[in-house]
């Protein structure tokens, strides 16, 4: 190799770590949710709350520990098969953790007025 030829580089991949990053974010999300619903009922004394509270940071606890990973693994086997890396069941799950998160946050505002 002479020093005016070009070095050629493999590309470092990162896609599947962005995605598991992006998946863990989510579920610490709902997580947090959880918690601040938690912190509200705990302060008016509402068992009702503290009992949403506790399902949605379940939800956060599956979306981190559950889909996450799979979705990982699934982008990894995806990328080395050259298959396409959409995952519609797994964003479902998701996306409706997150909105029943969103629904119980909303509902909590809006009972400890």
């Amino acid at each position: 190799m002479t020093p005016t030829q070009p070095v050629e580089r493999q590309p470092v991949e990162t896609q599947p770590e962005r995605t598991a990053l992006a998946w863990q974010r989510t579920g610490l999300g709902v997580l947090a949710i959880g918690g601040l619903i938690a912190h509200g009922a705990v302060e008016h004394e509402d068992r009702v709350l503290l009992v949403v509270a506790g399902t949605v940071a379940l939800l956060g606890l599956g979306v981190l520990g559950g889909l996450a990973p799979v979705r990982y693994r699934e982008v990894q086997r995806r990328r080395t098969a050259g298959a396409a890396m959409a995952a519609p069941k797994l964003l479902t799950a998701a996306t409706a953790a997150v909105l029943l998160a969103a629904i119980a946050a909303a509902t909590a505002v809006l009972t400890l007025r």
